[in-house]
């Protein structure tokens, strides 16, 4: 039972309870976030240390009168606990649950959805402006941090910001992932002074003063200006915010709720682009989480006393495989580099920077400028692998095309979380690289059915290739399906697994596994199905095209949206080569945005899973030859 947190159902709620309640409450706050998320998963580093943050906000401003918008939006769990969505903690991240991101169709206090970083100062000047022009002077907030500053978007923002003179706050959340730390006592005491009533109002007078000087007014005011601001260079840190046009306060203890009160009230009443900086430590109050806060940033279900993770770390993924694989390249190949984008551990090149520290790159959340980095780095004689989740590389798609296959460059895009992601959601969801990329002239992609197949296409797109090459694979554990019936790898080529007869399956990647449970149980019960590896995405192989057309019936199997996905080139292709089947069918995700869930939920759920092509290929063969023909093809 907690005494504080039971009481709030919304954000009026916590206006309502005495300054004395506010640090119990935090503490009862940090003890339902480790108690939930060690049973859930999740994010759970960032949202410790936000606590005090997030309550001094809904203390101050008037949520959903004002816009609070969370860049990344992993950190907004306190947020959500404090706007009425706690007792639904336990379904965090499930199917059908509650989302671990912002998600305005699940509370009116969720201004904007997000999942990718450094969006949230562009997305809130956008809200100032819509505010601007309506009439209205609600306050817009942004909150970002937690290493979001690395990337371009953000100063995108600032610098539009800065020259808009709307008033918009953008809360800087420093826990020591990036920018600067604190500087002390002198810092606080020129943040007082700076947020003053009296100083502002003296400041703005000051100048009035001076410049209606007769003669010399303008200049005196100048002059001053430029001693204030050399002043401001030696003494105060947001002096880059300043220049681009912002009042910068802080450095503030985001953990001393009276101190963030006492500004946010202040800084609320202030016009124009205003900047405050707020140190917070990542993990606060769980002390494994503060001892090791990026491997507390995003975990699986865990002990609460140890902080050891509830099921046993899978140390055969693909990401593993990778990274694994790629060290052992660059040991023979000494123009091989890595770059990664904030997401070395996730991607799997902790043992190759270990090994190869000096030819690891890691550039931050700037997908944009890791691929055009890459492109510089192949331009000039090296062989970059850029190692990437799909749905950010999906943010980097003018640089790939722009400055690597125009220039036909030999970069790697080591394409990560391809396909269904799972607890994450839409944002995070893997589904669209095929579509983007494909149509990209001079640009090979590869997708591999197991493990074994993934150390084979890296070595043969590092080692063998001359341009542009991507390879996909997908969240979790690496398949061993048909690890003993492999055929040598050869650019462009599909592999038939069995040639069948008049019904066949041809899987991309990843969807070999379910597709070869599905022949499996085809040949159980009496049917010959052909079953085809595609290998590569592009080229299409136009032999295994052509091969269609001895098939009545033929399933195209991909871990990706249907629209722009393999079945829309291989049909494509048929219709350029006059190739025709009596039964084509894509298996893949609809055209809509996919929810979060477990991978093997969503393959279930949108009948990508061995039942579920199962079912579709009955009802395919029923609204075909009916009941006669299906018993004609199980003899064939």
């Amino acid at each position: 039972m907690s005494e504080y947190l039971d009481q709030i159902d919304s954000p009026r709620d916590l206006k309502r309870l005495p300054e004395g309640a506010l640090e119990p409450l935090c503490a009862e706050i940090r003890e339902f976030l480790i108690n939930s998320v060690a049973k859930t998963g999740g994010h759970l580093a960032s949202n410790l240390g936000v606590v005090e943050l997030t309550v001094a906000l809904h203390r101050v401003f008037d949520s959903p009168a004002d816009k609070i918008i969370w860049d990344v939006g992993h950190q907004s769990y306190v947020h959500k606990i404090l706007t009425g969505r706690k007792n639904a903690f336990a379904s965090l991240r499930g199917q059908n649950g509650l989302s671990g991101f912002p998600k305005p169709g699940e509370s009116r206090h969720d201004a904007f959805g997000t999942g990718h970083a450094s969006t949230s100062i562009s997305a809130a000047l956008g809200f100032c402006a819509a505010r601007d022009l309506l009439g209205k002077n609600h306050r817009v907030v942004a909150v970002i941090g937690d290493g979001s500053m690395t990337g371009g978007l953000a100063y995108e923002g600032i610098n539009n910001a800065g020259r808009s003179n709307t008033d918009l706050i953008v809360i800087l959340n420093d826990n020591q992932m990036s920018i600067s730390e604190n500087v002390g006592a002198l810092s606080r005491y020129l943040t007082k002074l700076r947020t003053a009533p009296r100083y502002l109002v003296a400041k703005a007078g000051v100048e009035r003063l001076l410049t209606n000087i007769p003669l010399v007014g303008k200049g005196l005011s100048a002059a001053m200006e430029k001693l204030k601001n050399g002043i401001k260079h030696l003494f105060v840190q947001g002096a880059m915010f300043e220049e681009l046009g912002f009042r910068y306060i802080g450095p503030v203890d985001g953990h001393n709720l009276r101190d963030l009160t006492e500004v946010l009230d202040k800084v609320k009443g202030m016009s124009g682009p205003v900047l405050v900086h707020v140190y917070t430590k990542k993990g606060k109050g769980y002390g494994q989480a503060e001892d090791a806060p990026a491997a507390f940033h995003g975990v699986g279900s865990f002990h609460v006393e140890t902080g050891e993770p509830v099921e046993t770390k899978v140390w055969g993924t693909y990401s593993d495989v990778f990274g694994r694989t790629l060290t052992r390249i660059a040991a023979r190949n000494p123009k091989v580099v890595a770059v990664t984008a904030a997401m070395a551990s996730g991607v799997g090149l902790t043992e190759f920077g270990e090994r190869f520290p000096e030819r690891l790159f890691d550039v931050g959340i700037a997908e944009g400028h890791a691929v055009t980095f890459a492109a510089g780095m192949a331009k000039a004689g090296m062989t970059p692998v850029v190692a990437v989740y799909s749905s950010f590389l999906q943010r980097a798609y003018d640089n790939i095309l722009h400055d690597v296959c125009i220039q036909n460059l030999h970069a790697v895009f080591c394409v990560d979380r391809a396909g269904a992601v799972g607890e994450d959601g839409a944002t995070h969801q893997g589904l669209y690289d095929i579509a983007y990329l494909s149509h990209i002239p001079n640009i090979t992609i590869l997708a591999p059915k197991n493990k074994q197949e993934l150390i084979e296409m890296l070595d043969f797109a590092v080692n063998r290739l001359g341009g542009p090459a991507a390879i996909r694979y997908p969240r979790g554990e690496a398949s061993v399906v048909l690890k003993n019936a492999c055929v040598p790898l050869e650019y462009g080529r599909a592999e038939v697994v069995e040639k069948g007869g008049k019904l066949v399956f041809v899987a991309v990647g990843s969807m070999m596994d379910a597709a070869y449970e599905a022949w499996a149980e085809l040949r159980r019960e009496g049917y010959n199905p052909g079953l085809i590896n595609a290998r590569f995405v592009k080229p299409v192989d136009l032999n295994m095209v052509r091969s269609l057309a001895g098939y009545d019936m033929a399933f195209v199997l991909e871990d990706h949206a249907a629209s722009g996905g393999f079945a829309s080139l291989v049909q494509n292709a048929m219709s350029e080569y006059n190739v025709a089947v009596k039964c084509f069918r894509s298996i893949a995700f609809p055209d809509e945005f996919v929810g979060q869930g477990r991978r093997r939920e969503l393959h279930a759920k949108y009948g990508m899973d061995k039942n579920g092509i199962l079912r579709t290929v009955r009802a395919a063969m029923e609204e075909t030859e009916g009941e006669s023909e299906r018993r004609r093809i199980r003899l064939i």
